[in-house]
């Protein structure tokens, strides 16, 4: 009797791992089972039921409060199954149709805020969400949320241990970019430290999910006798620190293909310790998933001087020219500028010519002659702030004294280098694209993006202390005032966002900015102001959108024609339609939103989740006092009206 219970079983495991294996896949883009829809990181989803017809109904299914800590975590769902971050650092299961809690995995240390990634072998009997939790790759089961212990040490692997100089790194090598799964691998791009002089170098590693074994690296700064290693100083490369892909990645599944988004090199503001264009920093880096391989890369600024980090995820499209496919990979970024590439070649799908810049007036400096400029397709962010951009909302004497700072800084255009009178930079450094602000309709080659734009002060000091952007480290001997054309010593740049007495930006708006791009032609097809700022006076001086002010919301494209975005200086959530731009459906939110929607399918209804928490990036504030007021922090779901 037992032998024949044994059989049983055996053979209902057998016709159940057939049965796994010879489902049908689900139909592409119409799932959400990894960070920002998939290791494409398109934003997009193919579902249609909530669409231009539909969207007027809209409701509420479920909230779901996650506690004190504010999120901005983007969840997967994956066979029924919904995984958000709560309770602080928890990874928490939820049911996506009604909110309702079903376990929770709390971890110590916190985890990577953007979201995590999802793996199952072929027959699915093993599946698993894999994270960063305190500078440690972490898996657990997804069905139960119990630790995979046979992954490196109890489910464990520490970054920092395949640095090539592991001392180097005494804190853990914690990043809120999620990384990527590719097949049996998972992939992730190493953090840097604080913007100093000083810092680790931020290699891509990949690791044997099965095993917790290093599979390959890739050196985001060329070590000595390595491709790019003669863009930087003799000898420099061995301690060189910085461009690193702080926000996150795409894997192309098809092709074998990791695209990687590089930033910064270290100092993020003065580069004459690091003469020469400083390869791998700021560059779109092509690499062979299954090796790490470069197979080809572009690099967007030479020798960069104004932190424009390669901000976001590059995105995957096939687009038509002549009547024949081709598949490309667009890469917003801070400056404002939209790259477009071939995907296997790197080749240039529109014009990017070598263009002279403003030269450095700072001693030491060696700032590039030139920079590369997109000529045919137009930036989706304002590139200049005059004086006829102040921003209207403020008092009269307020925008007198902006006006005569203008005429005191250096403001020659986009790439003008810092200066010790002070340079002005639009969009600034924490302007233009950011992490997860642009999403594709990958089959119909269009690319939608949010833009935030605020100027920033470039004013530089001379006397680095390690550690210290603004003022000197306690007990160091006071840096020189002034500087004469022999010195040859480091600088650092206080952090100035020209924020004014009412948290406002300096600039005028429109503050963020929607933009729409038909990437078959390379023209932008509309954009239009994205969301308001809540508590703003009326003036004469402006009238219709502002735009959010700081916006940190990104979009999901549908197929059903719309594109939803939601803003946090305003509580809003909108549907624009794809087609011309113009809100078809809008509603309020109980707080900021600072993060991607997710879309899913439950039983053939379709929800649409986003993360909800606290006052937003720089709320308004009048009379000293912020407008709005804390509200939940949490996961809000909408979706259709069930028929009754």
């Amino acid at each position: 009797m037992r032998r024949f219970a044994i059989t049983f079983v055996l053979a209902a495991a057998a016709i159940g791992s057939l049965v796994a294996q010879t489902r049908p896949a689900p139909k592409p883009y119409t799932t959400w089972t990894q960070y920002a829809g998939g290791s494409h990181s398109s934003q997009f989803t193919a579902l249609d039921q909530i669409s231009k017809s539909t969207v007027s109904k809209l409701e509420v299914a479920w909230t779901y409060p996650v506690g004190e800590r504010a999120v901005i975590f983007n969840p997967l769902v994956v066979d029924g199954i919904m995984y958000v971050q709560a309770k602080g650092s928890a990874i928490v299961a939820l049911d996506p149709a009604t909110g309702k809690e079903l376990w929770e995995r709390p971890n110590q240390g916190a985890i990577g805020a953007r979201g995590m990634n999802y793996w199952q072998n072929a027959d699915g009997s093993d599946r698993r969400l894999i994270y960063l939790n305190g500078g440690m790759i972490t898996q657990i089961n997804a069905k139960t949320g119990e630790p995979i212990t046979s992954f490196g040490e109890n489910g464990k692997v520490d970054l920092r241990k395949a640095l090539t100089h592991p001392e180097s790194a005494t804190r853990p090598l914690q990043t809120s970019n999620p990384g990527r799964v590719y097949q049996n691998l998972f992939i992730i791009s190493l953090p840097a430290s604080g913007a100093a002089y000083e810092s680790n170098p931020a290699d891509v590693q990949a690791y044997d999910i099965l095993t917790g074994k290093l599979a390959w690296v890739f050196h985001s700064i060329p070590r000595p006798g390595e491709f790019g290693a003669d863009t930087w100083p003799a000898g420099f490369t061995e301690n060189a620190g910085g461009g690193h892909n702080w926000s996150e990645f795409t894997v192309d599944d098809e092709n074998g293909i990791v695209f990687v988004p590089f930033g910064t090199a270290r100092y993020d503001f003065f580069g004459g310790n690091r003469d020469g264009n400083n390869l791998f920093a700021n560059s779109l880096v092509a690499l062979d998933a299954k090796t790490g391989r470069r197979l080809w890369h572009f690099q967007t600024i030479h020798h960069d001087l104004w932190d424009y980090d390669l901000p976001q995820s590059p995105k995957l499209l096939t687009i038509r020219q002549n009547g024949q496919p081709v598949q490309v990979v667009a890469q917003g970024s801070k400056q404002g500028f939209l790259y477009v590439f071939e995907r296997k070649t790197g080749r240039a799908i529109f014009p990017i010519e070598e263009k002279p810049v403003p030269k450095s007036d700072l001693p030491g400096e060696h700032a590039s002659a030139t920079q590369p400029i997109p000529t045919k397709v137009k930036p989706f962010a304002r590139q200049s702030f005059t004086e006829k951009d102040v921003n209207p909302y403020l008092p009269k004497d307020e925008q007198d004294a902006i006006k005569e700072k203008l005429r005191g800084y250096r403001n020659e255009g986009i790439y003008t280098p810092p200066s010790l009178k002070g340079t002005v930079q639009l969009p600034g450094h924490n302007g233009g694209a950011n992490w997860g602000s642009s999403a594709v309709d990958p089959v119909r080659g269009e690319y939608y993006i949010v833009t935030k734009e605020s100027p920033t002060v470039l004013k530089m000091l001379p006397g680095a202390p390690n550690g210290a952007m603004g003022g000197p480290v306690a007990g160091a001997p006071p840096a020189p005032t002034t500087v004469g054309p022999e010195y040859n010593g480091l600088y650092r740049s206080p952090i100035d966002f020209w924020l004014t007495s009412m948290n406002l930006s300096a600039l005028g708006p429109p503050w963020s900015q929607l933009t729409a791009y038909d990437l078959n032609t390379g023209e932008i097809k509309w954009q239009v102001p994205n969301g308001t700022v809540a508590g703003l006076p009326e003036i004469p001086e402006w009238k219709g959108p502002t735009g959010a002010h700081w916006p940190r919301g990104g979009p999901l494209v549908t197929g059903g024609g719309l594109v939803f975005v939601a803003t946090g200086s305003d509580r809003k959530f909108r549907a624009y339609d794809r087609d011309n731009g113009k809100v078809v459906w809008t509603t309020d939110i109980p707080a900021s939103s600072d993060g991607v929607p997710a879309s899913y399918e439950v039983n053939g209804r379709q929800f649409i989740v986003i993360p909800v928490s606290g006052l937003g990036s720089n709320p308004v504030r009048v009379n000293g006092q912020t407008v709005m007021k804390q509200g939940l922090n949490g996961y809000i779901a909408y979706a259709l009206p069930v028929a009754k």
